[in-house]
């Protein structure tokens, strides 16, 4: 390693080249265009590890079709609460996507969105009960007015004949579907982003740099020592600020930061694989993403779905993800990362949480013994026609769920996006996997909510952010002639008409 060191001064940093440090750096550079910000990458490109089109699902999570999100309660209800929540927020990305373009940020919003039916397609008597419910608890609100449920055998084949062909009219099965869904390369979106973003004033991006070190120096301000891969060289940044959106690499920079709040975090890892069609014939028959109902102790980014996607300027179809186990944070991480990652401070939490999700421990391994025939068994219970020639395996990307302290029972996994922030708003992470992507935007000003509290009372600041985010400081469902009019500028925009 080199003693060659290299000095530098900024307002911020931002660890990770994915979608959240762009999110954050284009919106702290919208609200105060003087701001200087310096962005750490291990890797030699933005977008290379969870916001990469292939590592992830492409869909844009508004819960349209994803039934993890409407889980049936023990008296049989349906709460679609974390449903609405989410649907608020990728309207408020949408939003914000839009005003990038608008604004000549972001250009040709037709490489990274599409407009895509969402749909969800279950079968059997149990299964079908629970879709009209989550339909009728859903369809009440205004965001999901436009849901179509179905049991007819016909009108379920117009929607998605790959998935219907082969099945028998007589068969239990429902769906329910949403026009307005859309496919999303969150890679493409967040290079275009950074594309713009390193072009400003004050902006300096880092690629192939790996932060060794993080420590709070007595003025409040950070001290980040960072190695340079090619050549061992070490950089020494000092800033008053430090947002961690590095994937799974976030906790165990968290860990290094030292701070109260991420005392008691664990994560487990959870990787992935697609199959992949290559049948082109095969492919230009199915225009949806159809999500079915995770197996018992499945984690949320499994659950399974029949997917048409759109992958640098290819339609591409998948289906899984299939989960598996690896040690990784990272799908270009380390098998050292899981063992390293545990502390006294999170062990406690870590091995109750283990407990308590036996269910999951054995989905896993059963994933992880799957042949290829027990994979081509799983896809033709959304594709029965499905021929073995016609897939291939792909490597999907690496999730790492998070695990916390829980008073009552000593460890909790988590299957949401958790933001960790120090008591004095200087450093905030972010854990977690999904929605992730699709709800980037209100994530990202959650933690300048948090971090620069003063600056957010500012009647500048306030402006801004309308400006941004038109609907922003109210809640769409309640205000449907709001929605209508920002789903129409949106789609106007960003050319999902």
């Amino acid at each position: 390693m080199s003693d060659t060191t290299i000095r530098s001064n900024s307002d911020v940093v931002l660890i990770g080249a994915g979608i959240m440090s762009a999110t954050i750096g284009l919106i702290l550079k919208e609200l105060q265009p003087d701001i200087t910000i310096d962005i750490y990458e291990r890797l030699d490109s933005a977008a290379a590890e969870s916001s990469d089109a292939w590592n992830n699902a492409g869909t844009g999570h508004s819960a349209f079709c994803e039934l993890n999100y409407t889980p049936e309660g023990k008296d049989g209800s349906i709460d679609p609460k974390k449903a609405i929540s989410i649907a608020e927020s990728f309207e408020v990305s949408r939003q914000f996507w839009a005003y990038l373009v608008e604004e000549g940020k972001v250009s040709s919003p037709e490489n990274f969105i599409k407009r895509i039916p969402h749909i969800s397609f279950v079968w059997g008597d149990k299964n079908v009960k629970y879709l009209k419910k989550r339909f009728e608890a859903l369809q009440a609100n205004p965001l999901f007015k436009e849901m179509e449920f179905s049991t007819d055998f016909t009108e379920l084949n117009s929607w998605m004949p790959l998935v219907m062909e082969g099945r028998k009219p007589s068969e239990k099965v429902a769906g329910t579907n949403m026009a307005i869904g859309t496919d999303v390369n969150f890679g493409e979106l967040t290079r275009n982003m950074f594309q713009y973003l390193a072009k400003m004033d004050g902006v300096n991006m880092h690629f192939g740099y790996e932060v060794k070190k993080l420590r709070q120096r007595e003025d409040k301000s950070w001290r980040i020592k960072i190695e340079n891969l090619a050549d061992g060289h070490i950089r020494k940044a000092y800033t008053k600020f430090v947002f961690i959106g590095a994937g799974g690499g976030s906790l165990p920079l968290l860990k290094k930061a030292g701070i109260p709040e991420g005392k008691g975090f664990g994560g487990f890892p959870v990787s992935g694989q697609w199959l992949k069609c290559t049948n082109p014939e095969v492919i230009a028959q199915h225009e949806s993403k159809v999500y079915g109902k995770a197996s018992v102790g499945a984690p949320p980014m499994s659950v399974p779905h029949i997917d048409s996607r759109m992958i640098n300027g290819e339609k591409q179809l998948l289906f899984g993800p299939f989960a598996g186990f690896s040690t990784r944070f990272l799908k270009n991480g380390k098998y050292s990362d899981l063992p390293k990652s545990i502390k006294l401070d999170n062990i406690v939490p870590m091995v109750m949480a283990g407990y308590k999700n036996i269910p999951l421990t054995k989905y896993l391994i059963e994933q992880v013994r799957q042949s290829p025939a027990d994979r081509i068994k799983a896809l033709r219970e959304y594709v029965p026609g499905a021929k073995s020639k016609d897939w291939v395996l792909e490597r999907a990307g690496q999730r790492v769920q998070v695990i916390k302290k829980d008073e009552k029972e000593g460890g909790k996994l988590e299957f949401g996006t958790e933001v960790i922030t120090s008591e004095d708003g200087t450093l905030s992470a972010l854990l977690g996997a999904s929605p992730g992507a699709s709800t980037a935007v209100s994530v990202m000003i959650d933690v300048i909510s948090r971090c620069y509290k003063e600056e957010m009372k500012t009647p500048e600041w306030q402006s801004k952010f309308k400006k941004m985010i038109p609907s922003y400081g109210q809640k769409l469902n309640e205000n449907p002639e709001l929605l209508n009019e920002v789903r129409e500028h949106t789609a106007t925009v960003l050319k999902l008409n």
